[in-house]
């Protein structure tokens, strides 16, 4: 089944059951789904790759609040907005561990032969590519940097 498919199942059965957290949450990726869709000029397709970054942008859209939230002990915000990038990460595909995620960085240094941090930028577009919706840039960053230090 498609991205769309999934939402309009999960949507009808959040309506039924009332679920307000998730209405907004599916709510919002389908409304990014149809800007991108729209952005274009025409109501094509978009491609696999481009949900991924649509859903990944939510999650961490939604993330980057509750820790706003969180820092100005405003709890009763930031629950909401877990709750929604939870609901958001389900479309998403399975994320990969720390340790995957350092098993692919290290293999693509050894790949590419990088040496140090001049070459961090090939690493990460590489990683990035490769583990596109299976990972945040966050850690693979942080992943990299420590490997190429």
């Amino acid at each position: 089944m498609s991205l769309q498919e999934d939402l309009t199942t999960a949507l009808k059965a959040a309506m039924k059951s009332k679920d307000q957290q998730a209405l907004a949450a599916l709510r919002a990726i389908k409304a990014e789904i149809l800007l991108a869709q729209t952005e274009s000029g025409s109501k094509e397709e978009i491609t696999e790759e481009q949900e991924i970054k649509i859903l990944s942008k939510l999650v961490k859209q939604r993330k980057d609040s509750a820790a706003i939230y969180t820092e100005q002990n405003r709890n009763d915000l930031a629950e909401p907005e877990l709750a929604q990038a939870e609901i958001i990460s389900q479309f998403l595909p399975a994320q990969l561990s720390e340790a995957e995620i350092e098993k692919v960085v290290v293999e693509t240094i050894q790949k590419i032969g990088a040496e140090g941090m001049k070459d961090m930028g090939k690493v990460m577009g590489i990683v990035n590519q490769q583990l596109a919706g299976q990972a945040d840039g966050k850690t693979i960053s942080t992943i990299v940097r420590a490997k190429l230090a």
